[in-house]
């Protein structure tokens, strides 16, 4: 796996958290988005060293108090991620197409103008429970294969949150079938939370581009 594939390379960071339902989630399940801040803070760090004009973060929001479901920021550092996480209070629930559609199309547009990095763009979405449009989610990724040169162009990882085993399913789907449902490549790639804080940061970003 090259890992001169990271540099010269755009990212973006979709974080899909949602309110805790104390009818569907488990006791411990504010805890996990605790935990899961570290790995989500190493993520930041690490795509701000290959792309020092830093990360472009997407947040989910709450409807009622804001007027979009996920809240853009351009160019976020490292130490701005704990401010941006404190200021968004998030939805009871996710609709995630789109947030994708808006992150592929401002690449593709990009792209088109010539002001896209060589290597391409990494989309990686922090996620806790199931999406409420999951076919509209699979439409949009296989549309997005078919707008790419080669397979390590685009890659789109997604990180669950939480032991949410419907959302664990709809992942471990895209991750496995995406090319038997249309796709032109297999640009998906899913981890648990857990696996991305027990391995290098590299590995982690390798691991999505060489599914």
């Amino acid at each position: 796996m090259a890992a001169s594939l990271l540099k010269n390379r755009d990212y973006v960071i979709i974080l899909a958290r949602t309110t805790v339902n104390h009818s569907t989630h488990t006791p411990r399940f504010s805890d996990r988005w605790q935990e899961a801040y570290s790995a989500l803070a190493a993520l930041v760090q690490q795509c701000q060293d290959l792309d020092p004009d830093g990360v472009t973060f997407f947040v989910s929001c709450d409807p009622t108090k804001e007027t979009c479901p996920f809240k853009k920021y351009e160019q976020v550092k490292a130490d701005q991620l704990s401010e941006i996480l404190n200021a968004n209070y998030p939805p009871d629930t996710i609709h995630l197409q789109s947030v994708l559609q808006e992150a592929l199309d401002d690449y593709f547009s990009r792209k088109a103008a010539q002001k896209a990095k060589p290597n391409g763009e990494m989309i990686l979405v922090f996620i806790d429970g199931e999406p409420g449009d999951r076919m509209a989610i699979v439409k949009t990724i296989i549309e997005a294969t078919h707008q790419v040169q080669y397979d390590e162009e685009l890659g789109i990882g997604f990180i669950q949150v939480g032991d949410d085993l419907v959302a664990r399913g709809f992942l471990n789907a895209l991750d496995d079938h995406l090319e038997g449902a249309g796709a032109k490549f297999d640009i998906v790639n899913t981890h648990l939370v857990e696996q991305i804080e027990a391995m290098p940061m590299t590995e982690a970003l390798l691991q999505v581009l060489y599914d």
